[in-house]
């Protein structure tokens, strides 16, 4: 049983709608309603490629007619399984268009004729005054006859499918052939001296089997048998092995001294250490000057935009390069994976409404395209159904016409995708966070961060470039160190500390006091650490709390329940999930499962915090990868949360380690790992991503 369906244009405008409950009748009057979120979520951030889309206990399927811009809209019980919704769709929009296409023209013609803002206004005063009821009046008498058919139709297969099959099963007549009879063997008897030797050689065989694996003391089969009285030779006598142990390493000729072993003690700084640091280390090699952000008006310094530098000179769209180039005279094979753009289109002339068939090939270059931009599989799959959906029905005349449309459906489909429905402002957030009235009685908490990911993404590294970009700001940062398994995680983030306190801040000498460490050492609970960090953090007048955590797979449950308890014991205000840019299809299933458990196990939890997911991303390694940026598409379709920030720098280091020439690292170029600049860091810009996906 439906309950709800309803027609309408795309610009918002409904036609016509029906609700069968009153349930559903209130439901599809509020605004979040299943037909609003699905516009909403679905439909507006271009993730029309998906088979249903379901909220809250209800399942909406769609359909679009391209040409009229009309979409048709089905709403029913998510538990019930209706096989005759696609069915139902297909069939209200064919008669729906062929019973009301002269009003429907005329009414997409009036919405089309406003070109300014006044006549925009004008022309939904116009549309307001449509009287939908008198044109579609007798719409309800029809549509009430398909869906009775349809619902007969299949209460019909389902009574043919679940029919019990009567099978008859007739005697058969009484064989004649002899063989069928069984056989009976005749008795043979067996004397006790037979079944004596039978059961002497069934020991000797046990006692065989039992030497052959090695088997210490008395078998079973000896047992009972007179053996284990006997005494043994000495060839039976079990020998004793001499377990061999580990040899002790001498280091010298003597034990090492209290001293000695404090002097190898690294862990933590020993007084005059900072001082002797300080000018033995060259601060200029922390900044990079033409990396460095800009101060806006008032004060607040803003990370650079990473842009996609054309190698070309023209400035036009590469896919209208690829489309342009098909109308040469002398044809040239296309270097690029969007040839078949352009040689589609160039055979279309006049006055032609695309088909299905006729995009097809496009489609399917399309997609290769993004799988070699590095987008995942699926995702490119889905990004591709969703251009052609809104492709199909569109009517086209000239070649320029065709390049606008073809141009457009896939840029705007690409936007959307990237836009982030949430903010990006993560300073912003943390203003209004510091800067909101709180009771005399309660004491201000600090904003946190809690940073989570696979191994060796460099989320330790990058959190460093955050808390640089938080101190220049003014902000005084807390790290916490809550990474408590790898080895040398907690000082590696101490080394960051120690660099960010000698940078200064707007002329300053150095930052000292705006950032500080806080850990208990390895093998402690890290949901424990991040807590007491935040409280000291409150104490403190710190303004930022960013949480380091240990790397984990996506697979591992034990691990992504503790990274949960972290989430739910402490509620941070953001999670941040760090990726690596050079993975494909591999940031879908790190992304899902990620999220799913943070949800899951984190409402399993309790806490403060429930159905905690990701919040935004931050992909490192950006610049290792050129104009392969289909990371980036991919992630932020998975969970549809914005990419904040993007770590570079690593195509420098790489060259630095090429140019001293070293084939092995060592503790020296293990300082220039943890010595990034700490200014690569890249805030991205819709219109750059999609500029260098589209780009051959």
């Amino acid at each position: 049983m439906l309950d709800h369906c309803s027609i309408s244009h795309k610009g918002g405008i409904v036609l016509w709608s029906r609700s069968f409950t009153p349930a559903a009748a209130q439901a599809a009057a509020s605004s979040s309603s299943p037909v609003n979120s699905l516009i909403r979520e679905a439909l507006i951030e271009g993730r029309t490629a998906e088979d249903k889309y379901e909220k809250d206990g209800y399942a909406v399927k769609w359909s679009f007619v391209n040409d009229l811009e009309l979409i048709f809209v089905v709403a029913y019980q998510r538990i019930l399984q209706l096989t005759y919704i696609d069915e139902l769709l297909a069939t209200l929009k064919n008669i729906f268009v062929k019973l009301f296409e002269p009003f429907l023209a005329t009414f997409l013609a009036s919405l089309h004729a406003a070109t300014s803002g006044s006549a925009i206004i004008a022309s939904g005063q116009s549309a307001a005054s449509w009287n939908f009821a008198k044109a579609f009046e007798n719409w309800d008498a029809v549509f009430d006859r398909i869906l009775h058919g349809l619902e007969s139709k299949a209460a019909q297969d389902r009574k043919a499918r679940y029919k019990p099959v009567q099978i008859s099963i007739e005697p058969s007549p009484p064989s004649d052939d002899m063989s069928t009879i069984p056989s009976q063997s005749a008795e043979t008897t067996v004397d006790e001296e037979q079944i004596a030797r039978n059961v002497q050689a069934l020991k000797n065989r046990l006692r065989g089997k039992g030497a052959r694996g090695g088997r210490r003391g008395p078998g079973r089969s000896d047992i009972g048998s007179g053996r284990e009285s006997l005494p043994g030779s000495d060839s039976d006598t079990p020998v004793k092995r001499k377990t061999k142990t580990k040899t002790q390493r001498k280091w010298g000729e003597q034990a090492p001294t209290e001293s000695d072993m404090a002097s190898l003690d690294f862990s933590y700084e020993k007084p005059g250490d900072a001082d002797a640091n300080r000018g033995s280390l060259d601060l200029n090699a922390l900044v990079d000057r033409d990396s460095l952000g800009t101060r806006t008006q008032n004060g607040m310094y803003e990370v650079k935009d990473w842009e996609f530098g054309l190698k070309d000179s023209a400035a036009d769209d590469m896919i209208s390069k690829a489309l342009m180039s098909s109308q040469t005279s002398k044809p040239t094979s296309s270097s690029g994976s969007l040839g078949a753009l352009g040689s589609l289109f160039a055979r279309l002339t006049g006055s032609k409404v695309l088909t299905e068939d006729d995009l097809k090939p496009v489609l399917e270059g399309m997609k290769q395209h993004l799988m070699k931009k590095n987008v995942a599989k699926e995702i490119a799959d889905k990004v591709c159904e969703g251009v052609g959906e809104s492709l199909v029905g569109k009517k086209v005349g000239g070649f320029q016409t065709i390049n606008a449309a073809v141009r457009l459906a896939l840029s705007n489909s690409l936007t959307r995708i990237l836009t982030p429905k949430t903010s990006t402002d993560l300073l912003l957030s943390i203003r209004t966070k510091l800067s909101a009235p709180l009771p005399s009685s309660q004491q201000r908490m600090p904003y946190s961060i809690t940073f989570v990911g696979v191994n060796g993404v460099g989320k330790s590294t990058n959190l460093s470039k955050v808390c640089f970009w938080l101190i220049q700001n003014g902000l005084r940062v807390l790290i916490a160190a809550c990474d408590t398994f790898r080895s040398g995680a907690v000082e590696q983030l101490r080394v960051h500390v120690r660099n960010l306190s000698m940078l200064g801040v707007n002329g300053a000498t150095d930052s000292k006091g705006r950032v500080e460490l806080y850990e208990r050492g390895y093998g402690k609970d890290a949901a424990g650490i991040a807590k007491e960090a935040i409280a000291y953090a409150r104490d403190h007048d710190f303004d930022v709390v960013l949480i380091d955590t240990a790397g984990r797979m996506q697979d591992n449950e034990p691990l992504m329940r503790a990274l949960a308890k972290l989430v739910a014991t402490n509620n941070p205000d953001k999670i941040i999930f760090v990726g690596e840019a050079l993975v494909g299809n591999e940031a879908v299933d790190q992304l899902t499962k990620f999220d799913r458990a943070l949800r899951d196990f984190s409402a399993a939890s309790g806490g403060v915090g429930k159905q905690r997911g990701i919040d935004g991303m931050l992909v490192t390694k950006w610049d290792t990868v050129d104009d392969k940026v289909g990371a980036a598409l991919s992630m932020t379709y998975v969970t549809g949360q914005p990419i904040i920030f993007v770590g570079c720098g690593q195509v420098r280091f790489l060259v630095l380690l090429v140019q001293q020439g070293c084939n092995e690292l060592t503790d020296d170029h293990f300082v220039y790992t943890i010595e990034q600049t700490y200014t690569d860091l890249r805030q991205l810009r819709v219109s750059n991503v999609v500029q260098a996906i589209l780009s051959d």
